[in-house]
């Protein structure tokens, strides 16, 4: 996507899904950590001016709206701050005319700043200079959705992760680095999005599937490698060509898990649908959950009992695309294949397939 020269610009299709996704983490996220921090933090790290030209909201107002409608905000004990950042002056000052409204609805339920300059230098600053003074950065959720990639370096991305409540939100622009990877001015702006020179060598290949499962690899690896200890990763097409991808990025496998389930509920729009990066995955929406089976005797199919606890933690987790609403039905299935046995909790009866906690299972693989 190129970078508007207007204060307001349209909406393109494929920015609804990443709202979608971003309203229904919110959703999750806001009741978790709120309950349970005294201070929480959303940063917005290119917000925009807050709407686009036909009056739709821009992440701000999404963010700002998930607090303001949610069911259970009166439960929350949290301080909730919301930082807007934004290098553009003209948007950041329409921004503060959106906001005023729901300032004054929210009262002192949140903070809100906004604040004009580089995202880099702005977040990556703050994050820093609490590190410098031996402090921990509120719980925060950072969302980074530039329009290229010369503005989101793994260096700011690692002071983030510095801070072990924060989590990331980033969208990695494929049709910028696909198409002008191999102009002069790009590689210095690709060795700071990955934090490496090493993605010459996918982008060097000639097969289309094979360089952008390469750099995708590649950057959820860097990723790792600065501090994220579970990392999510899914693509938005229009048909068959690859938009963008999202990945999110935190230290704990319930933020993963919920991230999961909020990209899982974005059902197709406007010819567009989200797809897991994992190879061999087309669509979220099969009812067929095969491949998930197949993956749970892979890990666990070695016939050991195992306590339904640990298959939690595996799905809540980066090793599968699924997410724990998925665990029971696909161990239903194969229970029904005599694939899986199956004990209550000790003290307990079993009452018909199912898997209450302190259960145990036992998987074994087809022969």
């Amino acid at each position: 996507m190129t970078p508007p020269k207007s204060t307001l610009w349209p909406i393109d299709p494929h920015t609804r899904g990443k709202h979608q996704v971003l309203r229904n983490y919110l959703n999750a996220w806001l009741p978790i950590m709120g309950s349970y921090n005294g201070r929480i933090l959303f940063i917005d790290g290119f917000c925009g001016p807050g709407q686009y030209e036909g009056g739709e909201d821009g992440s701000p107002l999404i963010a700002l709206k998930a607090l303001r409608d949610h069911h259970a905000k009166e439960r929350f004990r949290a301080k909730i701050s919301f930082l807007f950042v934004d290098s553009e002056l003209p948007r950041t000052a329409h921004l503060a005319t959106c906001v005023a409204p729901l300032k004054q609805e929210l009262g002192n339920r949140a903070e809100i700043e906004i604040r004009t300059g580089a995202f880099d230098t702005t977040v990556g600053g703050i994050a820093q200079g609490h590190s410098a003074k031996g402090e921990q950065l509120a719980p925060a959720f950072v969302m980074i959705d530039p329009f290229g990639v010369s503005d989101t370096p793994m260096s700011t991305i690692a002071e983030i992760f510095k801070h072990p409540q924060s989590e990331i939100y980033v969208s990695v622009m494929w049709d910028y680095i696909d198409r002008f990877h191999m102009t002069k001015e790009f590689p210095p702006h690709l060795d700071a999005l990955f934090g490496t020179p090493d993605w010459r060598e996918p982008l060097a290949l000639d097969d289309w599937g094979a360089r952008k499962r390469g750099l995708f690899s590649l950057y959820k690896q860097q990723l790792k490698v600065n501090g994220a200890e579970q990392v999510v990763h899914f693509e938005l097409y229009e048909g068959d060509k690859l938009i963008y991808a999202i990945f999110h990025g935190s230290k704990h496998r319930k933020a993963c898990d919920r991230m999961k389930q909020a990209i899982w509920k974005v059902a197709p729009f406007d010819g567009m649908a989200f797809r897991p990066g994992e190879e061999g995955l087309v669509s979220l929406f099969a009812d067929d959950r095969s491949q998930l089976e197949a993956q749970l005797l892979k890990e666990f199919g070695d016939a050991e009992w195992r306590q339904i606890e640990e298959l939690e933690a595996w799905i809540q987790g980066d090793a599968t695309v699924y997410h724990s609403g998925h665990l029971r039905s696909a161990l239903k299935e194969l229970e029904e294949a005599k694939r899986v046995e199956a004990r209550p909790a000790p003290g307990k009866k079993r009452r018909g397939i199912t898997y209450p906690p302190g259960s145990a299972v036992r998987l074994t693989r087809p022969y």
